[in-house]
C-alpha cells in the first residue's frame, strides 16, 4: 500500500473538524502530526488520518455500548 499525502481541505472534509480544532488536537497529541512538504506547505499521511477516523468510530461505539 502506498502512502498518499492529503492537504488540509481534504482532512477537514474527511474528519468534519475545523482547522482550529485539528491544530488543537495535534498540539494535545490527539491527532496525527502534519508533515512539512515545502517552506509554507504541509500535508498529512492519508493512512494516519484513516486510522484516526477508525479509532474515533471504535471509541464512539464503545461509549454507547455497541460492539463490533
Amino acid at each position: 500500500m502506498k502512502n498518499q499525502i492529503i492537504r488540509l481541505p481534504e482532512v477537514i472534509e474527511r474528519t468534519a473538524l475545523s482547522r482550529s480544532t485539528i491544530y488543537a488536537l495535534i498540539k494535545s497529541g490527539n491527532f496525527p502530526q502534519q508533515i512539512q512538504l515545502g517552506l509554507r506547505s504541509v500535508g498529512w499521511v492519508e493512512q494516519e488520518i484513516n486510522d484516526w477516523i477508525k479509532s474515533r468510530v471504535k471509541v464512539s461505539r464503545k461509549d454507547f455500548g455497541v460492539t463490533q
